[in-house]
């Protein structure tokens, strides 16, 4: 898994310092949106062709770490 997350790469100079696919300006935000809207992986590659199937496990793979937390908090606005 360090593998597939070391294709997550932050860098203040590529998109606003947003974790990025390897250092290009693919946000990983961007990859789980189409994950999310119904893409297939394939489909993903197909749109965005430097795209590999490895980056896109490194985007999930860096988003279920993000989602390891010992507890929430709520905060009231």
């Amino acid at each position: 898994m360090n593998n597939l997350l070391s294709r997550i790469t932050i860098n203040k100079e590529i998109c606003h310092g947003k974790p990025t696919i390897r250092d290009m300006r693919y946000p990983v935000d961007m990859i789980l949106d189409l994950l999310s809207s119904g893409m297939t992986f394939q489909e993903i590659i197909d749109d965005y062709p430097a795209i590999e199937l490895d980056d896109i496990k490194a985007c999930l793979s860096y988003a279920s770490r993000l989602t390891k937390v010992k507890s929430i908090h709520k905060v009231v606005a």
